[in-house]
C-alpha cells in the first residue's frame, strides 16, 4: 500500500466532516460546499478499497494519487479557513468563496480522467501477485522453521543471546516498521527522495526525543531501494554526546577512501573521486560535532544526519512527526497486549485514555504500554490519573521515558533550561501567547527581549517547542501577541517532572498540571508555611471567595491565572506577592468574565506586565490606585466598557510609566478614547481586529514618545487624523485589513523618522505628494496594483524596498 493511499482516505473523512459543516451553517458556500460532498461521496469508496488493499504502488501511482491527496489536504485547510472566517470581512468571504470554486473545478478536473480506475486495476493486479508470492514464502517458512525446532538451545549459546539483547532494546526492534506503521513508512519515502539526490549532501532527520528517528535511520540502512541506490555502501555510526571525534573521523575516512584503518586522517577537506556512498550518523548533538565529522569531500558521498536539533539546512530536514490517533492506538496495544487492537472484554475507552494521554510518541507509547502489559483495569485508573497530573506512570515510566527525554536539556545553558521548565506553567493543549512568554522571561531571568527571542529559537531548533509559522516572526516591528507557541504534552510532562521535585513550599515553580475545581489538597496541607515559588499557575473554573484559602509567596514574580467561567473572584494572596511583576489573567470560557475584588490591585506596587484576556476590564476612577511601574497592558478579547473613557479621570496618574498598550479582538471599541493620549510615555500602541473602531481622537500628537502604531483589521476605520503627522519619533505605521481606508494623511512627509508602512489590502487610489520627504523610509508593504504609486518616492528614497505582497487568501494554491 503507498502510504499517500492511506492518508488520501483518512484526509478525504475529515475534508467531507469540514463541508457538511459549511453546508449547515454557512450558507454563502453551501451551493459549492454541497457539489463537493458528492464528489467525495462518489469517489471515497475506491479511495477505501485502494487504502485497504496491502499492496504497494509503482512510483508513477503513488505520485498520482498523490496529487488527489494534496489537493484534499489543501481543500481542508482551505475548509478550516472558511468556517474561522467573519461575517464582517466581505473582502475575505468573496475570496474564500472562489478558492472554493476553484477547488471544486480542480477535483472535477481530475476525476474526468479515468486515472483512479487505473490505479485500482493495478492494485488487483498487485494483490493477486502478492497473495502468489506470500504462499512461496509460507512454504519456505515451514521448512526453517522444522529446522530450527530441531536446534538446542543451551546456556549462554548464542540464539538465546541474541534473544536477550533484541529484549533488552528500547526502541529498534525488528518489527518496529509494523509498530509505526504508516507514519514509518511516510518518513522513508521523504528522506529516500532527499538522499537519492544525484550530487550528494548532508541531510538530516530532526524530532524530540522519543519520536522515531533512530528506527526511521535504521529503516532506511536495511531498506532494499537505498541499498541498491548506494551499491550497499552503507556506514552507520552512533555519535552520542560525548563522542570521540578522531576515532569517529578515522572510521568515516576509511569508508570514503578505502583506505585502512589505522592510516592518519587529513585535518582539511580533501576532495576526491568516488562512487556513491551513504554515512548514517545517529544521536549528533552538536554542530561542532558534525563539522568536523563531515569535513571530508568525496563526489557522490551523502551524509544523512539524524539527532534532537536542526542541525541541517531546514529544506534538507525531515523533521518527524507523531503518531496519528490510530497508529498509536495500535502501538500502544501492540505493546500492552501483544496485538494491534484492544482485546475483547478489556474497557476500550479506558485504553483510549492511557494511549492519549501519550500524545502520538512512539517512545511514550511503548514505555507506557509495556509497563501496564498483564495489569489489571483499576491499575490503568491509576496510571490514567497519575499521567493526567503529569507524574510517571509507575518507575519504571520514570526511568525509561522522562529520564530518557531529559537528556534533550543536557546540552542547555542554564538559562535556557530554566526558560524550558518555565513552559510548564501554562495549560496542556493550549497555544501559548508568544508575548506572555516573552514578557515572563525578560522579568524572570532578567534578559533583554532580543535575547529572550533567540532563546526561544533555540528551543524551537531543538523541538523543545514548536513556534507557530508566520511570516512576521522575528521582523524588527513585529507584534508577539497574536503569535503562538506550543509544545507536545510529553516534553510538558517532563517540565512539570523537574520543577515539581522536593517539598511543595520549596520549589521554584508551583504549577497546577491540569485543570481541578479547586486548588490541590497538598498546597493548602502546607499552607502554614509560605512558599519560595517565584512562579506560581493556577488553573480552575469558577472560584468565589470560599474557595481561596491563604497562603504567602514572598518571592513569586509571575502569576498565572487560566480559568473558564463568566465570573471570578481573584485570590486575595495576590495582596502577599509583593515581588510581583508578571500578571496574566486568561478566561478560557465562551464569553467574557466580570472580575471581583480588583481592590488586592493596591499592593502591586512592583507589577510591569497585566495580559488580561476574554474579561470585562474594571471602570477607571480617580479612586483607582496607580499602577505606578507598569509597562505593559494586553487587553485580548475582553470588553471594554468605556474604561478609559470616563471624564475628569487622569489616566496617566493610574499608569504613569506605560509604554506598551494593546488593544485586540476588542468587539465594543467604537472610539478610542481621548483619554489614553494623555499617556506620554506610551511608544507602543496597538489597536487590532476591533471590527467596530471607527474613530481615532484628535489629540494623537500628544503621544510625543509613540514610536509604533498599528491599526489593523479595523474595517471601519475610515480616515488617519492629520495628528498623526505630529508625532516626531514615529517610525512604523500598520493600517493594514484596514479596508474603509481611502488615503493617508496629506501630509506624512513630516515624519522623518517613518521606517516602515504596512498598508496591504486597503483601498487607496493614491498617495500624498509629501511622502517624497520621507528620508528615513525603508519598507513599505502594499497591495500589488498600488506598487507603482510608490516609485517616485523610491526614486528619491535611497535604498526603499517596496513589497507587492500578495493578499492573504492567494488562490495561487489551486493552480499549482
Amino acid at each position: 500500500m503507498a502510504v499517500t493511499d492511506f492518508f488520501a482516505g483518512e484526509i478525504a473523512t475529515e475534508l467531507l466532516k469540514q463541508l457538511f459543516l459549511i453546508s449547515a451553517k454557512a450558507w454563502k458556500y453551501k451551493s459549492t460546499a454541497d457539489k463537493l460532498i458528492a464528489l467525495i461521496e462518489d469517489i471515497q469508496p475506491t479511495i477505501k478499497e485502494i487504502q485497504y488493499s496491502g499492496v504497494e504502488l509503482p512510483a508513477h501511482r503513488q505520485a498520482q494519487i498523490g496529487m488527489l491527496f494534496d489537493t484534499f489536504e489543501k481543500g481542508k485547510k482551505l475548509t478550516e479557513k472558511v468556517l474561522s472566517a467573519r461575517r464582517w470581512n466581505m473582502f475575505r468571504q468573496l475570496t474564500l468563496a472562489r478558492k472554493m470554486e476553484k477547488l471544486e473545478k480542480t477535483i472535477t478536473n481530475f476525476l474526468k480522467a479515468p486515472i483512479l480506475a487505473h490505479i485500482l486495476a493495478d492494485v488487483h493486479r498487485l494483490r493477486a501477485d502478492s497473495e502468489e508470492r506470500l504462499d512461496r514464502v509460507d512454504r519456505s517458512l515451514e521448512r526453517v522453521i522444522q529446522q530450527v525446532g530441531s536446534m538446542k538451545i543451551g546456556g549462554g549459546g548464542m540464539i538465546r543471546e541474541a534473544m536477550k539483547r533484541a529484549e533488552a532494546m528500547e526502541i529498534e526492534t525488528n518489527d518496529d516498521l509494523e509498530k509505526f506503521g504508516v507514519g514509518l513508512e511516510l518518513g522513508k519515502i521523504k528522506v529516500k527522495k532527499m538522499i537519492f539526490e544525484p550530487q550528494g549532501g548532508v541531510f538530516g532527520i530532526s524530532g524530540m526525543g522519543g519520536v522515531g528517528k533512530t528506527t526511521l535511520a535504521r529503516e532506511l540502512e536495511r531498506d532494499h531501494e537505498v541499498r541498491c541506490h548506494f551499491e550497499n555502501r552503507i556506514l552507520f555510526l552512533t555519535v552520542s554526546q560525548s563522542p570521540l571525534l578522531e576515532e569517529l573521523r578515522e572510521h568515516i575516512w576509511g569508508f570514503l577512501s578505502g583506505c585502512e584503518a589505522g592510516n592518519p586522517v587529513p585535518d582539511c577537506s580533501f576532495q576526491f573521486e568516488g562512487t556513491r556512498k551513504l554515512v548514517i550518523l545517529d544521536d549528533v548533538w552538536t554542530t561542532q560535532a558534525l563539522d568536523r565529522l563531515t569535513s571530508f569531500k568525496f563526489p557522490g558521498c551523502t551524509t544523512l544526519v539524524v539527532s534532537r536539533s536542526k542541525l541541517t539546512e531546514p529544506k534538507f530536514t525531515y523533521d518527524v512527526e507523531v503518531l496519528s490517533e490510530d497508529e498509536a492506538i495500535s502501538l500502544f496495544c501492540l505493546c500492552a497486549f501483544g496485538q494491534k487492537s484492544v482485546p475483547p472484554g478489556f474497557c476500550n475507552d479506558l485504553v483510549k485514555q492511557v494511549a492519549n494521554e501519550c500524545k502520538g510518541l512512539p517512545l511514550a507509547l511503548k514505555v507506557t504500554g509495556a509497563s501496564l502489559n498483564d495489569k489489571p483495569e483499576k491499575y490503568w485508573e491509576g496510571v490514567l490519573q497519575r499521567l493526567s497530573r503529569g507524574e510517571p506512570a509507575d518507575d519504571s515510566h520514570e526511568s525509561r521515558l522522562l529520564n530518557q527525554m531529559e537528556a534533550s536539556l543536557e546540552n542547555l545553558d542554564q538559562t535556557t533550561k530554566d526558560c524550558f521548565l518555565d513552559l510548564g506553567a501554562f495549560p496542556e493543549d493550549r497555544k501559548i501567547p508568544l508575548d506572555v512568554l516573552i514578557n515572563m522571561w525578560i522579568e524572570l531571568h532578567d534578559i533583554d527581549e532580543g535575547n529572550a527571542f533567540a532563546i526561544l529559537v533555540d528551543l524551537s531548533h531543538k523541538n523543545l517547542l514548536t513556534l507557530g509559522k508566520d511570516p512576521r516572526l522575528g521582523s524588527l516591528y513585529a507584534s508577539h501577541y497574536d503569535i503562538f507557541v506550543t509544545q507536545h504534552d510529553v516534553l510538558r510532562d517532563l517540565a512539570l517532572h523537574i520543577s515539581n521535585v522536593g517539598k511543595v513550599n520549596r520549589r521554584k515553580r508551583l504549577l497546577m498540571p491540569k485543570r481541578e475545581l479547586e486548588l490541590p489538597r497538598e498546597w493548602e496541607r502546607n499552607n502554614d508555611e509560605h512558599y519560595i515559588a517565584q512562579i506560581v499557575s493556577i488553573h480552575t473554573g469558577e472560584m468565589n471567595e470560599m474557595q481561596w484559602f491563604d497562603m504567602e509567596f514572598p518571592k513569586a514574580e509571575i502569576l498565572i491565572l487560566n480559568f473558564s467561567s463568566d465570573k471570578y473572584v481573584l485570590p486575595p494572596f495576590i495582596t502577599k506577592m509583593p515581588q510581583l511583576r508578571v500578571l496574566v489573567i486568561i478566561n478560557n470560557g465562551m464569553s467574557p468574565a466580570v472580575l471581583h475584588d480588583f481592590s488586592i490591585f493596591a499592593n502591586l506596587s512592583k507589577l510591569r506586565s497585566l495580559w488580561l484576556e476574554r474579561v470585562h476590564v474594571p471602570e477607571l476612577s480617580n479612586s483607582t490606585t496607580p499602577l505606578k511601574n507598569l509597562h505593559k497592558m494586553s487587553l485580548i478579547l475582553c470588553k471594554i466598557n468605556k474604561s478609559f473613557d470616563q471624564t475628569g479621570v487622569d489616566v496617566a496618574n493610574i499608569f504613569p510609566k506605560l509604554g506598551d498598550l494593546t488593544i485586540d479582538h476588542c468587539d465594543d471599541l467604537v472610539a478610542l478614547p481621548s483619554s489614553i493620549c494623555g499617556l506620554s510615555s506610551l511608544s507602543c500602541l496597538s489597536i487590532t481586529n476591533c471590527p467596530r473602531l471607527g474613530e481615532l481622537p484628535k489629540n494623537l500628537s500628544k503621544l510625543q514618545a509613540l514610536e509604533i502604531l498599528r491599526l489593523y483589521a479595523c474595517p471601519e476605520l475610515k480616515t488617519l487624523p492629520g495628528e498623526i503627522c505630529e508625532l516626531p519619533g514615529l517610525k512604523y505605521l500598520d493600517i493594514s485589513q484596514c479596508v474603509s481606508l481611502s488615503c493617508l494623511p496629506e501630509e506624512i512627509g513630516k515624519l522623518k523618522k517613518l521606517e516602515k508602512i504596512d498598508m496591504r489590502e486597503c483601498c487607496f487610489s493614491g498617495r500624498p505628494s509629501s511622502a517624497v520627504s520621507l528620508k528615513s523610509l525603508r519598507h513599505v508593504i502594499c497591495d500589488t496594483d498600488v506598487a507603482f504609486m510608490w516609485d517616485e518616492v523610491k526614486k528619491v528614497v535611497p535604498g526603499l524596498k517596496i513589497e507587492a505582497a500578495e493578499k492573504c487568501f492567494s488562490l495561487d494554491w489551486l493552480d499549482e
